[in-house]
C-alpha cells in the first residue's frame, strides 16, 4: 500500500470504536443496531449519531435538497480521498457531537479548518497524518502484492454516511455530497423517531436487488453511564443507612434532601432491597462490557495479523515430511466424490 493511501475497513462496531480511541477521541463507543424498534434505541442513549453502510448505486441515488450554506455553522467535510468514508462518517458525528473529549489531535483539526470550505476541510482530514495512520491500522494484511493492481470498475462500492441532529435539525452527512442535507426539524428527544422511517425508506428502495446493510450507532461509553448510575444508588443506599441507623447524612445531601425518603422503617427496608438488586445488575453490566470490548480488541489483533508467513512455513514442513501430497490429493478425491453424489 502506497504510504498516502487509504484502506478499506470492516464495518464492525469493535473496529470503529478502537479507531475512535486510536484517533484521541475518549468516553465514545460504537453499538451495531439489528432493529430500529423504539425501546433497542432508548436502552443505547444518549446516542450522538448514527453510522449508516450502503452499497453505493449512482443512478439510484434519491433527489436531495443539498444546503451548502450549512456548513457554515457544522463540521462538514467532502469526501476527497478514497475510501475514507468510514472515518469521515465517524468524524462527522464526532466533530459535531456536544459535551465529546475530542482529544489533541481532533479539537487541533477541528479549530484549524473551522473556517475552511467542504473541500478544503475534506483535504485537511486527508493530511492528517495521525487520522490517516489510525485509519490504516486496520489495513488487512498483504504479503503479497501483485505486479499491477487490479481493476476494481466491476467490484460494489460501498460506502457510509452519517446521520445526527445539530442545532435541533436532522442532518445526513454524506461525504460525496456538496453539503449537509436538511431532512427535518427535530429535538434531541424525537430525533431518532425522526430518523426511523427515513432510513427504513432508504433500506427498502434497494431491498429487492441488495440485503447488504449495516447500523451502528455512536454512543456514549457504556462503563460511563453504569459507572454514574453505580455512584448515585450507592449514595442513596449510603442515606437510607443513615436514616436507619440514626447516623449523620452524606456530606453531599441536605437535610431537606434526607426527609425526602420514606419514613416508615419497612419501606426504606424494601427500598434499600430494591437499590441493592439494582446495584447488582449494574455491576453485571459492567462486567459484560469489559468482556466485550476484550473480545473486540482480541478479534482487532487477528484482523491485523499476518498469518501467511505462518501458513507458508507450515505447508513447507508438510512437503519436507511428504504429507503435502497425500492431503492434496485427498482432497481431490473428496471433491470427486462430492461431485458424483450430487449427479
Amino acid at each position: 500500500m502506497a504510504d498516502d493511501a487509504w484502506t478499506t475497513i470492516e464495518s464492525d462496531p469493535g473496529v470503529f470504536s478502537e479507531l475512535i480511541q486510536q484517533m484521541g477521541a475518549k468516553g465514545v463507543q460504537v453499538e451495531e443496531l439489528w432493529s430500529l424498534d423504539e425501546a433497542s434505541l432508548e436502552t443505547l442513549r444518549p446516542i450522538y449519531g448514527l453510522i449508516f453502510l450502503f452499497k453505493w448505486q449512482k443512478d439510484d441515488e434519491p433527489a436531495v435538497a443539498v444546503q451548502p450554506e450549512a456548513a457554515d455553522h457544522i463540521f462538514f467535510a467532502q469526501q476527497i480521498i478514497t475510501n475514507a468514508c468510514a472515518t469521515q462518517a465517524i468524524l462527522s458525528v464526532l466533530l459535531n457531537a456536544p459535551g465529546i473529549d475530542l482529544g489533541r489531535d481532533l479539537e487541533d483539526l477541528k479549530s484549524f479548518s473551522q473556517d475552511f470550505p467542504p473541500d478544503m476541510k475534506g483535504i485537511a482530514i486527508g493530511n492528517c497524518e495521525s487520522i490517516r495512520r489510525a485509519h490504516n491500522s486496520f489495513a488487512p494484511p498483504q504479503p503479497i502484492i501483485p505486479d499491477e493492481p487490479s481493476s476494481s470498475k466491476d467490484q460494489d462500492a460501498f460506502h457510509f454516511i452519517a446521520f445526527m441532529p445539530i442545532n435541533n435539525v436532522l442532518y445526513e452527512l454524506d461525504g460525496l455530497k456538496q453539503g449537509p442535507i436538511k431532512l427535518c426539524d427535530c429535538t434531541e428527544e424525537n430525533w431518532l423517531a425522526q430518523v426511523t422511517p427515513l432510513i427504513q425508506a432508504r433500506i427498502e428502495r434497494y431491498s429487492k436487488s441488495e440485503i447488504r446493510f449495516n447500523l451502528m450507532a455512536v454512543i456514549k461509553q457504556r462503563t460511563l453511564i453504569y459507572q454514574e448510575r453505580l455512584e448515585a444508588l450507592q449514595l442513596q443506599r449510603e442515606r437510607i443507612n443513615a436514616k436507619l441507623t440514626g447516623a449523620p447524612s452524606p456530606a453531599a445531601q441536605t437535610a431537606s434532601t434526607v426527609e425526602q425518603l420514606p419514613a416508615d422503617e419497612s419501606a426504606l427496608q424494601a427500598e434499600l432491597m430494591a437499590i441493592d438488586q439494582q446495584l447488582s445488575g449494574l455491576q453485571q453490566e459492567c462486567q459484560n462490557e469489559e468482556l466485550k470490548f476484550r473480545k473486540w480488541k482480541d478479534e482487532n489483533i487477528r484482523r491485523k495479523h499476518n498469518y501467511i508467513p505462518f501458513l507458508f512455513q507450515f505447508l513447507k514442513l508438510l512437503a519436507e515430511k511428504k504429507q503435502l501430497q497425500l492431503l492434496i490429493e485427498k482432497a481431490r478425491q473428496q471433491q470427486q466424490d462430492k461431485a458424483t453424489a450430487q449427479q
